[in-house]
């Protein structure tokens, strides 16, 4: 039944994800439509061609790409981002961090975030520190650049004790 009206079946689901926190609706067609929340019922319908189509689209997914995005090419596989940007798919892992200022837009479009927040597979200790020095590494740079130095401090010794740990691990 519907979240909302509690008369009609539910048809739609719809997902929201705020500040990482993810909420799911299950409402009839006519109190999504009522709440404005699906294009799928404005004209032309909800097709994968114009969801991609939208992804894809300069102005919206990549506000900091310029022209030669298109001919950044992953140094493992070969893939272009051109070919990327027209195929939807990535050639192999390393294509991530290869582009990965042009894809921190798209992904945080489809996901809300730039950072997986759901469930993971059990990781190994290590696995995991190296994550949060990585992460740690960031932040730390983030904070400098916006010359939040007290921040930074803090950061600075976090990063410290986390080396500390894996050499001991």
């Amino acid at each position: 039944m519907c979240d909302e009206c509690r008369k009609q079946p539910a048809t739609v689901m719809v997902t929201r994800i705020i500040n990482g926190k993810k909420t799911e609706s299950y409402l009839c067609q006519d109190c999504a439509r009522q709440q404005n929340d699906l294009s799928i019922f404005s004209e032309g319908g909800l097709t994968l061609n114009n969801i991609l189509a939208g992804l894809f689209e300069p102005k919206f997914a990549f506000p900091n790409a310029v022209s030669s995005t298109a001919s950044i090419r992953c140094e493992n596989c070969g893939l272009s981002f051109s070919d990327f940007r027209r195929l939807g798919q990535l050639g192999c892992s390393e294509c991530y961090k290869q582009f990965e200022t042009q894809l921190e837009p798209i992904i945080r479009r489809i996901h809300g975030a730039s950072q997986h927040t759901g469930k993971r597979p059990t990781v190994s200790r290590v696995t995991a520190l190296r994550g949060e020095l990585e992460q740690s590494r960031r932040a730390l740079r983030e904070a400098i650049e916006k010359e939040e130095y007290e921040r930074a401090a803090v950061l600075r010794d976090r990063i410290k004790a986390l080396e500390e740990q894996l050499k001991q691990s």
